[in-house]
């Protein structure tokens, strides 16, 4: 390093003092980093913008002030959220000097959900509100309604345009509450400023199945005639599992239903029990859902588990001898939602979705004890076929336990002893690398001829797979493509299954762009959803996109995924020489080449990546498709037939 340059770092040393230090005023902060405020500025930040508006109407709610919000995405693509509540306060707020509805939109935690005095409970999970809103958004419109009196300000990202404005009521579109309309800021969101109304209209009917008697509509002024769905549930969580179970076998027809109050804690729990082998459980708190469980979800399991063979025991469906059910045998084929209200919910976990309060156990523990033991003294038919459920669950996972143990000694579930079909790559580190499971021997050598070594493995799969929503553990054990998989992964399964032991974090499926090869797909897809789902949580799963055709003219070489993209390219073609289409009927077809440049090649591929941004409705699905319930997939080929492309 020369003098001069140990000089100017002597310098630079030396001017550093308080007129370095930058202070940000007002929401410039949140303009200045934004995630750190809404976690993100891809989609997901921008549809957290319309919950933290929503949150504020549901706020208003479980006061018991309001009972119906409308969402509107308009045809700009700006948002207007309107609720029914009492209207936030316009008069002065004494500590900024401003009216109340100015410093809700201009000041970070500012609202009646600090300090207790305005709401017993909130919801919303960053509790950053209304300012934050604002300050992303290009144009914010605020217009509140009360005492027959409306109020009016506008805001450009975070700065007030005009001043409150105080007008007649008459004209607005409600008597009393609060109207906002926001525009996201596209410098802000720079990948995309266009709301989902999928995700938008999913998360507001959870919110109606969460919050009983309130109404929730969604309109969407964006298509040629605005689509309107209008929700309001009067039984809340128990209409939700009803919701859930709509595809399904249920062993008893209405829900368990219990709600309480512990200690200044609202508890709700509903559960209704299938003849699948699939627990479907949920968890929420103050309407966030605790993806990852937590404390209230503890308190339900203890209970049930408890209550379910204290019964069993007095009614001598378990003898002295007999071992207790464990939690997964009681809860096997179980459909459930806990949702809790808290005063001061404590997140943890690593994306906070998960509860801490152990106040919230005791809660949920004492509530449903008593009322779910009530519920089974008082129905004992029902309460028969629960236990007898969890006794065949225990005996199916005592023999799934020992076919277990018999497998790891023949053939292994171990990393140390991977199936023998695996071309594994060269790299041991699971960030880069890759497992491709490809249809059949033929597709399986050409891929792994063609792919690259370092980051590519290789399982090829004979047929189609055991289908496993309609199999016991022992049965899923029992198959050796499925146990292959499990094993190549080396994550575990089901209850065992852990995501930091995964040895590739793109799990691919290559199938062949036919009938079969998409049924096989399905069902390696109801595998990854029903016992690997946290690989598709972590984003871990993806669907490769082989083409269709292959235009060979001369030197000219071109690959096609449509009928009509073959239609459109063929005119454009000189007539000489004859052009050669070959159709790819199966990945087998493909030589080691072309399976690489048009499929593998990281460079060139498209794939598909599988996540679950409605879990509801994937559970659903895979229901109707995969169970045994037959009415309501007859139903849905009947409606969906005239979409097929048969290859005849």
């Amino acid at each position: 390093m020369s003098d001069e340059e140990v000089s100017q770092m002597h310098t630079n040393a030396d001017d550093y003092d308080a007129s370095q230090i930058q202070v940000l005023e007002g929401l410039e902060a949140v303009r200045k980093r934004p995630g750190m405020y809404i976690g993100t500025t891809t989609s997901q930040g921008l549809h957290h913008l319309v919950w933290e508006i929503v949150d504020n109407g549901i706020d208003e709610a479980l006061a018991g002030f309001a009972d119906h919000i409308t969402v509107t995405i308009e045809k700009d693509n700006s948002i207007t959220v309107t609720d029914n509540g009492r209207g936030i306060p316009v008069d002065v707020q004494e500590k900024t000097g401003k009216s109340a509805l100015e410093t809700v939109f201009t000041v970070l935690h500012a609202g009646g959900k600090f300090g207790g005095g305005g709401y017993k409970v909130s919801g919303g999970l960053h509790g950053v509100g209304a300012s934050v809103v604002n300050a992303l958004s290009t144009l914010l419109e605020a217009t509140v309604v009360r005492d027959g009196q409306a109020y009016y300000m506008d805001f450009q990202r975070g700065h007030v345009l005009h001043s409150i404005t105080n007008k007649s009521a008459e004209g607005q579109p409600i008597e009393r509450g609060t109207i906002v309309h926001f525009l996201p800021d596209p410098d802000i969101f720079q990948e995309t400023t266009e709301f989902d109304a999928k995700i938008l209209t999913a998360r507001i009917r959870e919110l109606a199945f969460l919050n009983k008697g309130l109404r929730i509509s969604i309109t969407d002024n964006r298509e040629e005639k605005p689509v309107t769905h209008s929700f309001h549930y009067e039984g809340g969580i128990k209409s939700y599992i009803e919701y859930l179970n709509k595809n399904k076998t249920v062993l008893f027809e209405d829900p368990v239903y219990v709600e309480g109050m512990d200690n200044g804690i609202s508890v709700e729990v509903s559960l209704q029990y299938t003849d699948d082998y699939h627990t479907n459980m949920m968890s929420f708190t103050n309407n966030i859902h605790t993806y990852e469980g937590g404390t209230h979800e503890t308190g339900f399991k203890a209970a049930l588990t408890r209550v379910i063979n204290d019964y069993a025991r007095k009614n001598n469906q378990l003898k002295e001898n007999d071992d207790a059910l464990s939690g997964d045998d009681v809860r096997e084929g179980m459909t459930a939602i806990v949702s809790v209200k808290h005063p001061d919910p404590q997140f943890e976990g690593q994306t906070k979705t998960k509860l801490g309060n152990s106040d919230a156990r005791t809660a949920v523990d004492r509530i449903l004890s008593e009322t779910f033991n009530r519920f089974m003294l008082e129905n004992p038919t029902v309460a028969k076929q629960i236990v007898e459920k969890g006794i065949l669950a225990g005996k199916a996972r005592l023999a799934a336990k020992r076919a277990r143990e018999a497998t790891r000694k023949k053939s292994g579930l171990e990393i140390s002893n991977l199936p023998g079909k695996l071309a594994d790559n060269t790299s041991k580190d699971p960030a880069i690398s890759e497992l491709f499971i490809v249809e059949g021997d033929s597709a399986g050598g050409s891929a792994k001829q063609g792919r690259e070594r370092l980051t590519q493995a290789i399982l090829p799969i004979r047929g189609k797979i055991l289908n496993v929503e309609k199999a016991t553990m022992e049965k899923i054990l029992a198959n050796t493509e499925i146990r292959s998989l499990f094993t190549a992964m080396g994550t575990g399964f089901g209850g065992e299954f852990d995501v930091t032991k995964a040895n590739y974090h793109k799990l691919i499926l290559m199938t062949d762009a036919d009938v079969d090869g998409a049924h096989i797909r399905t069902l390696l897809l109801t595998l990854i959803y029903r016992y690997m789902r946290p690989l598709l949580e972590a984003g871990y799963v993806y669907i490769a996109q082989p083409p269709l055709y292959q235009v060979r003219q001369g030197k000219f070489v071109k690959y096609l995924d449509t009928d009509q993209e073959l239609d459109e390219l063929m005119p454009t073609l000189p007539s000489t020489p004859k052009p050669i289409i070959q159709r790819y009927k199966g990945l087998g077809e493909m030589d080691a080449e072309q399976l690489w440049e048009t499929t593998m090649d990281p460079s060139v591929r498209r794939m598909l990546q599988i996540d679950l941004d409605d879990a509801i409705e994937a559970d659903q699905v895979f229901s109707m498709l995969m169970g045994d319930n037959v009415e309501p997939r007859r139903e849905f080929i009947e409606q969906n037939a005239r979409y097929a492309e048969l290859d005849v």
